[in-house]
């Protein structure tokens, strides 16, 4: 096919390219998103509550520890309940800091590790070992740069348990900034939030966020702890949620008084840092997965360069009128998952943070083939 007759195609190429890009996205946000805009948690018939183990692991994190751990501490729970810190080789005031606060809260317990872990880089090995200790069968997993968003935290997340339910994924979001990069972090995290807690919702549930995320101890050790990729530094959430969950064993939450809050990024080389290595360990999802999360990505990438050369090159009337109702569909998904993320103040500025998202997956592209580092902090 020579020159002239590629030209001759080429608007009707485009406008085809358009059409489909807007069937997927029409697609992801009917059968998946729509689950968690609509979604309301049934009320059950009775409630009880549990004994929960909190982990929290630390290493060199003695600023976040007088900061945050407080948090987690005072929580509104009259159940039995124990906090439990993972003092992993730090360096600094840690473990002086948490002898401290020891004496005033005794449900805190603290594991104090010395010794570097061989062949089992990242988090995992603490974590493992936080979870052996703990008395209770919940456990409840956050961060020390975390803290929860209520009193309320505790009680919120175990409350989703019934017979069935082995796992429970939370969100974890970010503290409020008026600045572009923590706009753009929220952003990042709320759609984040959106897919696993949708594809969860449709029964294929992928990852959770070791920010927010509860689970049994039963069915940590059924899977054998993190064996399955002891070798790779990240993955103790994403990657044990992938091995473990199930549409039945699986529930979210989405009470405000089940989120946790973190300190975003102040930078934006420390953000690009951040979500370079979270990134690293997509490569080991379900191929079912992979294939769900790269074809949405790509609707999201070549959407809006694709609408403009449809309205270039071919109808500017029909591209627009198409463009309209996924628009107007996406607007009232978006803007009823915001509010139930609490993440309603973006909703002004989807349209621009949605363009954006073109120039994300230009920046992070290269964290999905690069090899991970081995240290987690």
């Amino acid at each position: 096919m020579n020159f002239t007759k590629i030209m001759l195609h080429l608007p009707a190429f485009v406008f085809i390219i358009f059409c489909i890009l807007t069937t997927v996205r029409l697609f992801y946000f009917s059968f998946f998103f729509a689950r968690l805009a609509f979604y309301k948690a049934r009320q059950k018939a009775t409630s009880q509550t549990h004994a929960v183990s909190v982990i929290i692991c630390a290493r060199d994190e003695a600023a976040n520890i007088v900061k945050n751990l407080p948090g987690a501490l005072v929580q509104d729970y009259s159940t039995t309940h124990e906090v439990i810190v993972v003092n992993d080789n730090s360096f600094d005031e840690t473990k002086y800091l948490l002898e401290e606060i020891k004496k005033e809260f005794k449900q805190l317990h603290v594991v104090e590790l010395t010794q570097e872990a061989k062949m089992i880089p990242g988090k995992k090995f603490p974590l493992s070992i936080g979870i052996k200790t703990a008395k209770y069968e919940i456990v409840l997993l956050t961060d020390a740069d975390c803290v929860p968003a209520s009193e309320h935290w505790i009680n919120s997340m175990q409350a989703v348990y019934d017979d069935e339910t082995e796992i429970v994924l939370g969100y974890g979001a970010f503290h409020k900034k008026n600045t572009l990069l923590n706009a753009l972090i929220r952003w990042e995290t709320f759609q984040s939030g959106m897919q696993y807690m949708s594809y969860a919702l449709a029964g294929i549930p992928y990852m959770g966020v070791g920010r927010n995320l509860s689970y049994k101890k039963a069915i940590f050790f059924r899977h054998k702890g993190f064996s399955a990729h002891n070798n790779i530094p990240g993955g103790d959430d994403d990657l044990f949620i992938k091995t473990a969950a199930t549409k039945t064993n699986t529930k979210i939450n989405i009470d405000k008084n089940s989120f946790t809050l973190s300190e975003p990024a102040a930078t934006w080389q420390q953000w690009k840092k951040q979500k370079s290595r979270h990134y690293t360990t997509a490569k080991y999802y379900k191929p079912l997965h992979k294939f769900l999360l790269s074809l949405y990505a790509m609707s999201q990438f070549l959407f809006y360069p694709a609408t403009v050369a449809s309205i270039i090159f071919y109808s500017w009337k029909l591209s627009i009128i198409i463009w309209s109702v996924q628009f107007i569909w996406q607007a009232i998904v978006y803007g009823k998952v915001l509010k139930k993320l609490d993440e309603k103040t973006l909703f002004p500025f989807f349209l621009l943070l949605e363009i954006w998202m073109f120039f994300y997956y230009l920046l992070f592209a290269p964290a999905l083939i690069k090899k991970p580092k081995p240290a987690w902090k």
